[in-house]
């Protein structure tokens, strides 16, 4: 894939190299650490990408490398290659986020399969992350009033319950929700609503 590039961590060399070599095959790029530590000193979030990452390395474990990319809010798919020994410990790791796991010795075509998967995952991932950022500059753009107006909307409240909070007419709040919803660009409450959702604006109620 354009502009997608897998990273291989692990730190028995003749296994980056085999990855390395499974990936030539594709013209698939990547790059190879002998460390999680190296990765992370290195690794720029924002382009497509997966991580082909083994659980168990000197110094800092796969799943520690994991659970620091997640507090990072780092969202790569991660396909942990693990030995059959370790297949409960990456049952965590799958419910911690992971994309995947593979098992010694790995399965060429097995392999190339999970990565296109993941790089595809990551595209989702990547345009789901514009689209919030897009949402909050729009949120960023409106004045306290009406961010006061829209996660009450969001809350589920009518037009005389947000009056009667703001000791505001509801003229006015409809005036406030026009308003937002012309600065965010929707054309219906229903997908203002999902929008605000979407960058945890507000509560849905139930």
């Amino acid at each position: 894939m354009e502009d997608a590039t897998v990273y291989v961590v692990d730190d028995v060399e003749v296994n980056r190299d085999l990855i390395i070599r499974l990936m030539n095959t594709v013209d698939m790029p990547t790059v190879s650490f002998a460390s999680a530590q190296e990765f992370l000193d290195s690794y720029k979030p924002g382009l497509p990408g997966c991580l082909l990452l083994d659980l168990r390395m000197p110094g800092m474990s796969g799943l520690e490398l994991q659970r620091q990319l997640v507090n990072q809010g780092i969202r790569i798919p991660i396909i942990f290659i693990t030995a059959h020994s370790d297949a409960h410990i990456a049952v965590q790791a799958m419910k911690a986020g992971a994309f995947d796991f593979i098992q010694k010795p790995i399965n060429p075509q097995m392999v190339l399969d999970l990565v296109y998967n993941a790089l595809s995952e990551s595209r989702r991932i990547l345009d789901e992350q514009n689209e919030e950022h897009t949402i909050n500059d729009l949120v960023d753009k409106l004045t306290p009033r009406e961010r006061e107006v829209l996660e009450m909307v969001v809350n589920g409240e009518a037009n005389k319950s947000i009056a009667h909070s703001l000791s505001i007419s509801e003229r006015t709040v409809e005036v406030h929700r026009s308003r937002v919803m012309e600065k965010m660009g929707t054309p219906s409450l229903a997908s203002l609503v999902k929008m605000a959702m979407r960058v945890n604006l507000g509560q849905t109620t139930t």
